[in-house]
């Protein structure tokens, strides 16, 4: 498992799941406040990557060159990241076009019938 994420799982679950997992929220957040598209995502969650790569490379002594590593904290990030996106969306189809839609779950909103 170490191979694979270029580290140890520990500091892969603190700094690419719960730090930047975090950042990648909010930064899906901004990005549907803003009413940008959902493929602006991708590489903002890759240079959110790259930092907790290097991070994890700085503070804990992980592999920099980690391709595995950089790629599962790219997908990590970025699936947060997009659920994020998808759950400010939802609320603001449904507050900003109450006449026109209504909220069904936290990442979904139909028409109004």
């Amino acid at each position: 498992m170490q191979e694979l994420l270029g580290g140890s799982i520990w500091s892969f679950l603190g700094l690419g799941v719960v730090m930047f997992g975090g950042s990648g929220w909010m930064m899906g957040q901004a990005l549907a406040l803003t009413w940008r598209s959902a493929s602006h995502l991708v590489p903002y969650a890759a240079l959110l990557a790259v930092t907790a790569r290097f991070l994890d490379f700085a503070l804990f002594g992980g592999t920099l060159e980690s391709l595995t590593g950089f790629l599962c904290a790219w997908l990590v990030i970025g699936a947060i990241a997009a659920a994020g996106f998808r759950a400010t969306r939802a609320g603001q189809m449904a507050s900003q076009y109450p006449w026109l839609y209504e909220r069904v779950g936290p990442f979904s909103w139909r028409p109004r019938t």
